[in-house]
């Protein structure tokens, strides 16, 4: 299979051409990078050849790197799987370096100008390569986007991109590109220095410049002598309170617990103070340094290799396609118009219904209102502002749903108006019509009883807001047909969400474990546990909001509303009355959370948080003695872990890919640990054990070890190698 190719022009110059064979998009493996610098060192060598000019025959230049490269490098390397990443990291910076110097001798003469022409996207290894090039031009294209994003899955630029993106803008305008993997299209990423040209024709005008280009055209400035960092080194004043800010930053930001930015800042410090090529060692052994870390890997998998496997239908039922044309919306309220709003920017034509045609007009205004803070931030166009509204159907009339081969119901939480939809609508649409009702706790199974044809009624919890959640949780009914999963599963794909597929139970996977998680926050108040711990303790293990700001943004009410449901339907069984205690008591003095302005925090006239109400201490005094961080931390972690294991168990959850990524994805769970199960493996099954089992003697049953984790435990087992392929719990046992 070949991914480069090389082809010389009249004029002399040789055009490398990207482009993977069977792939949408170009990703970098070793293979093709040896063809690559065969290609160069050909080139370089062919007195004929004038220069080079690299380019994609696709319509981006690349995606990055496949990353299962990474652990093969470590997996050839036997019993030292770090010398094997090392030495793999810099066989790549000897052949970036091979096209920088381009041939050229130790007096910076007699080398080749080599240029990058990108039609498109150039991310991660797609831009690591074009820096090593004398020049980049990019096409006009504001659709594509520029930039490092490796610190998004637990990375960092490792191909001498951070070393060469430092060197060339400086460490405080690298920072945003390197620390937070912001992305630009053309016209930003030329503005900030990343790139050199944006043009019509990408690919003639790197041929011109590289024509015409001379001997001082093609040294990189770190390689020409007298060179200084662009705003100064660490060991200058300037750059020294760089230095000082961005670590500040980065701990601010990543409370201690992400590897890969700390790492990333190290080489960066490190590397400003020698030599180049001595610099692109220190970031190989900082790189390899993190992809050492378990949380490097853990993140890898769960965020890239698994997220993009369940994008790509992992889990999908063997049916024909299933791409939606029209989707029918039952409700216009805020879950309603966003998702017709995402539907719509889909290319999908959607019929918004409600009560009233006011109320229907209402819930798309919601995406004239979206697209138009779009256009204001130069993120959208009014032309497709224009196109999207144009997709929308607003009505009071569900005649109107005729022809939908999608309904998504998103009408209040109530099983009988769920039900007087169901039937109004199967009335109306045809008998191959999927129902999808958008629910975050009724079992679906039940709802599904309200249907004629329940083999084609489904659940779909959407997070809110829609338009910003990545999460989309699919639930199948007792009864729920193949059809209608691979129909949800291909409509979330289409509105480019990432799916998980789970049976139906009460709470599905996502909220029946965040609810633990936030009850366990509440009973801690309870307990006198000072808030501020409580509150601090969860971010400083990475979860993104801790529990009482978390139900304060949620809703108090809704915790209540919830809560008696859960009592009603469990009984003498329930096991929340502590928790109950405070949440009723929070709602009868009217604290209901943001919405209200006030709750477990305190609010201003506009909504913006304040700290914690102080007024709390008044009815739950803080105690006297307060526990260790790690404990509670540990109570908030497996509040929600062991109930993952527990819906695996249960069969709710089947595939362990699925829990790891809902929950990142869904709730924001600890994203360096990769996940419940990512965590557990990190930890090892007999550390969990013996954590649950103190928790459980001090704390009560709701820590109680699952069996299948005290099994794990006795066999040495870990989650991804007993369960890593997708195979249920019941298969692999």
């Amino acid at each position: 299979m070949t991914d480069f190719t090389m082809k010389t022009d009249a004029d002399g110059v040789a055009i490398i051409t990207w482009d993977v064979p069977g792939k949408s998009m170009n990703v970098l493996s070793i293979a093709a990078l040896e063809q690559l610098i065969a290609h160069v060192e050909a080139a370089l060598a062919d007195d004929a050849v004038k220069g080079i000019v690299i380019t994609s025959a696709k319509a981006d230049f690349a995606g990055g790197m496949d990353l299962n490269v990474l652990a093969r490098m470590r997996e050839d390397a036997g019993d030292e799987p770090a010398r094997g990443l090392f030495e793999g990291i810099m066989q790549m910076h000897k052949a970036l370096r091979l096209i920088e110097r381009a041939g050229m001798d130790d007096k910076n003469k007699g080398g080749k100008p080599i240029a990058a022409a990108l039609p498109g996207t150039a991310l991660g290894i797609g831009l690591e390569i074009p820096l090593a090039c004398h020049r980049i031009f990019a096409a006009d294209n504001p659709k594509a986007k520029i930039g490092l994003p490796e610190i998004m899955v637990g990375i960092f630029p490792g191909a001498g991109g951070t070393t060469r993106l430092v060197r060339k803008l400086g460490v405080m305008t690298a920072s945003p590109f390197l620390l937070e993997g912001k992305l630009s299209d053309p016209q930003k990423a030329r503005a900030a220095g990343i790139i050199d040209e944006v043009v019509d024709d990408p690919v003639a005008a790197a041929k011109a410049w590289v024509l015409g280009a001379g001997d001082a055209d093609i040294v990189k400035p770190w390689d020409q002598k007298g060179y200084k960092l662009p705003g100064g080194a660490p060991y200058h004043p300037a750059g020294f309170m760089t230095f000082v800010g961005a670590s500040a930053m980065v701990h601010g930001k990543t409370k201690g617990v992400y590897p890969a930015a700390k790492a990333m800042l190290s080489a960066v410090y490190e590397g400003a103070m020698v030599p180049f090529d001595t610099a692109l060692k220190i970031e190989a052994r900082w790189f390899t340094n993190v992809l050492m870390n378990p949380s490097s890997s853990a993140m890898i998998r769960s965020l890239f290799i698994n997220k993009t496997a369940l994008e790509k239908g992992a889990n999908r039922p063997d049916a024909p396609d299933q791409t939606v044309k029209k989707v029918g919306v039952i409700g216009a309220g805020m879950m309603g118009a966003g998702i017709a709003l995402v539907s719509a920017q889909a290319g999908i034509e959607v019929v918004l219904v409600d009560a009233s045609q006011e109320a229907a007009e209402r819930g798309k205004s919601y995406t004239a209102d979206y697209m138009d803070k779009g256009i204001a931030r130069k993120k959208a166009t009014p032309e497709k502002k224009d196109a999207a509204l144009a997709r929308i159907t607003a009505t009071d009339d569900y005649q109107q749903l005729a022809g939908c081969d999608l309904i998504v119901e998103a009408v209040f939480e109530d099983p009988k108006v769920k039900a007087e939809v169901t039937a109004k609508v199967e009335a109306i649409v045809g008998p191959d019509c999927i129902f999808a009702t958008n629910t975050s706790t009724l079992p679906i199974t039940d709802l599904a009883r309200a249907s004629a044809r329940p083999e084609k009624f489904i659940g779909i919890h959407f997070f809110s807001p829609v338009e910003k959640m990545a999460l989309v949780e699919i639930i199948k009914g007792e009864q729920t047909g193949d059809a209608a999963v691979a129909k949800a599963l291909d409509f979330v794909r289409q509105i480019r969400k990432t799916p998980i597929v789970v049976n139906d139970a009460r709470f599905f996977y996502a909220n029946r474990c965040i609810i633990p998680y936030i009850n366990e926050g509440i009973r801690m108040v309870a307990e006198g546990v000072e808030p501020a711990l409580i509150e601090n303790a969860a971010k400083l293990v990475g979860m993104p909001l801790g529990p009482l700001q978390l139900v304060d943004e949620t809703s108090i009410d809704l915790g209540v509303k919830i809560a008696k449901a859960t009592r009603a339907a469990m009984g003498d069984a329930y096991p929340d009355g502590a928790v109950d205690e405070v949440l009723f008591w929070m709602a009868d003095q009217g604290r209901l959370g943001r919405k209200s302005k006030s709750g477990f925090y305190a609010y201003d006239d506009k909504g913006k948080r304040q700290g914690l109400w102080d007024g709390l201490a008044g009815k739950y005094p803080v105690a006297d003695t307060q526990p260790d961080l790690a404990e509670v931390q540990q109570r908030l972690l497996f509040a929600q872990v062991l109930e993952a294991v527990r819906a695996f168990e249960d069969g709710v959850l089947t595939d362990i890919r699925e829990g790891d990524v809902g929950a990142i994805l869904g709730w924001g769970f600890a994203p360096w640990s990769g996940g419940p199960f990512g965590w557990l493996d990190i930890i090892g099954a007999e550390r969990a054990v013996e954590f649950t089992e103190v928790l459980t003697a001090t704390h009560g049953d709701r820590f109680a070890t699952p069996q299948l984790l005290r099994d794990m435990a006795a066999a040495g087992d870990s989650f991804y190698e007993r369960f890593g392929d997708g195979a249920a719990m019941v298969q692999a046992a």
